[in-house]
């Protein structure tokens, strides 16, 4: 089963059976529940009548594992994840003793990590307990009942740039290697290149790893301190990720940029360039080009003909420079978006700035790389990239 690559920014993350959400079993009373709001994120599944509810016979091979519903406890405290930990072996309660005790370490949450199929899509994904990691996510997620169930009844939330841009709409059921999942959520964590979230049972139906990954929360302790206390107390090969990362602040509020710190004209000019010569090619979910692209992936290749390193992911890239305002954005600076009703905070979207007003873009599924107007709703900022800063992020 192969693990997760936990990308680390300094400055901030098996097969799929067909699983569905189970019937009410003949004779069993029904526990009457009021019916969460819907929202944009998620829409509560119905419940069929009585007379609908016993599927019609299939043949044996079919027939698809029973799964017992649990219902989602309700949000209480929300608790801010601040260290994302990736192990070989599943974590014992022993070694959970030696992270609980730490100093500064407040919550703990076990989560099951691996890569699956989906929609022929190689997705990072976490199997979790929909009543407890809830409290680890971004307050609008958390915060929405109907999504949970929906993970609690069998479903699949993917991040809004999977399921927006990827086309994954919600609803939608989705091909893997044996069968299909119902997208039944968009949910963005926030842990890094985590794209996916199931239940433990549904996650352990495919086969994921059992207790391999760790969400920390130390809102107190320095983040980069505790990661390197972590990676003493855990065994040979751990990973530790900073997610929403305590840092401490730095003694001046300003940095000076010497000169070189920034790409040079030709560079700039071989960049516009390699992204200019793809226009037309199509937007692909998780493609780094040469002949298909997703937004990062496009500003990855074409920042790399002109010999600059830059990290994979949209959030990484955004942490690849100085900011600067729009109205003085020069050719080649990156365009950042946060789009994502799941996580505002989270940066969602990226285009190279072309100039005169305009960005070249892969845009999401259906589209192709092309040359559009900048647009301002939900502009994030615009960053100058560090050709020395970009290759130092991970």
């Amino acid at each position: 089963m192969p693990f997760i690559v936990v990308a680390l920014v300094a400055v901030l993350t098996a097969d799929v059976l067909l699983l569905v959400r189970p019937e009410q079993e003949a004779g069993q009373p029904v526990r009457a529940q009021a019916t969460p709001k819907s929202t944009l994120m998620a829409q509560q599944r119905r419940q069929q009548p009585p007379a609908q509810q016993q599927p019609a016979q299939q043949p044996p091979a079919q027939q698809q594992p029973a799964m017992t519903l649990q219902p989602v406890a309700p949000l209480k405290k929300l608790h801010k994840p601040n260290l994302f930990v990736l192990t070989r072996k599943p974590f014992t309660n022993e070694l959970l003793q030696k992270v609980a005790k730490l100093r500064g370490v407040r919550a703990l949450e076990l989560a099951d990590a691996a890569s699956i199929t989906l929609d022929g899509k190689r997705v990072q994904t976490l199997a979790v307990n929909p009543s407890t990691f809830r409290s680890y996510t971004p307050k609008v997620t958390a915060s929405s009942d109907p999504l949970w169930q929906n993970v609690a009844a069998g479903d699949v939330a993917v991040s809004f740039v999977l399921g927006n841009d990827g086309g994954l709409t919600l609803h939608r059921r989705v091909a893997g290697p044996a069968g299909t999942l119902r997208i039944g959520a968009y949910a963005t964590t926030g842990f890094g290149a985590v794209d996916a979230v199931v239940s433990k049972d549904v996650g352990r139906a495919l086969g994921l790893p059992r207790d391999n990954a760790l969400i920390v929360s130390a809102p107190d302790a320095n983040s980069d301190t505790l990661r390197k206390s972590i990676l003493k107390v855990l065994p040979k090969g751990t990973q530790v990720a900073m997610v929403n990362p305590v840092l401490p602040q730095p003694q001046t509020r300003t940095r000076s940029w010497p000169a070189g710190s920034f790409m040079t004209g030709e560079q700039i000019t071989v960049a516009l360039k390699a992204a200019a010569s793809k226009l037309g090619r199509p937007y692909v979910w998780g493609a780094e080009g040469p002949d298909t692209f997703d937004c990062s992936g496009l500003v990855q290749w074409a920042f790399a003909q002109a010999g600059v390193r830059m990290p994979r992911v949209t959030h990484q890239q955004w942490v690849t420079g100085p900011q600067v305002s729009l109205s003085q954005a020069q050719p080649g600076d990156l365009l950042f978006w946060r789009s994502d009703p799941t996580n505002p905070g989270y940066i969602s979207h990226v285009a190279i700035y072309w100039g005169g007003g305009k960005m070249i873009q892969a845009p999401r599924t259906g589209d192709v790389v092309k040359i559009s107007p900048v647009h301002t709703r939900n502009l994030a900022g615009v960053v100058r990239v560090s050709p020395i800063v970009a290759a130092k992020v991970r």
